[in-house]
């Protein structure tokens, strides 16, 4: 079954988050990754609100685990440090 990165986000730093991008879609494309969802607007009915929503659609569940552990990922995420407001969840497909 394929596996999901599901993200909801609110920018903080605007420069950080522009370095972070490309570095993550380094790890998003070595683990065979496809952008589903990349922005693009959204209103939320219920819940919290974020102004940014990723889906990240993997071949497997498992793959998308490894992504996200991946040093190329790592790196990405250690360019936004604190600086981030969102959730992130990996989820199984159907």
């Amino acid at each position: 079954m394929k596996g999901y990165w599901i993200v909801k986000a609110n920018t903080v730093d605007a420069e950080k988050q522009s370095k972070y991008a490309p570095l993550a879609a380094i790890a998003v494309e070595k683990y065979g990754g496809r952008y589903l969802v990349r922005g693009g607007q959204n209103i939320t009915k219920e819940g919290v609100e974020h102004e940014r929503n990723v889906v990240v659609e993997f071949p497997s569940y498992q793959i998308a685990q490894d992504a996200y552990l991946s040093e190329e990922y790592s790196l990405a995420k250690s360019i936004l440090g604190e600086a981030k407001d969102r959730i992130l969840t990996i989820v199984e497909g159907t």
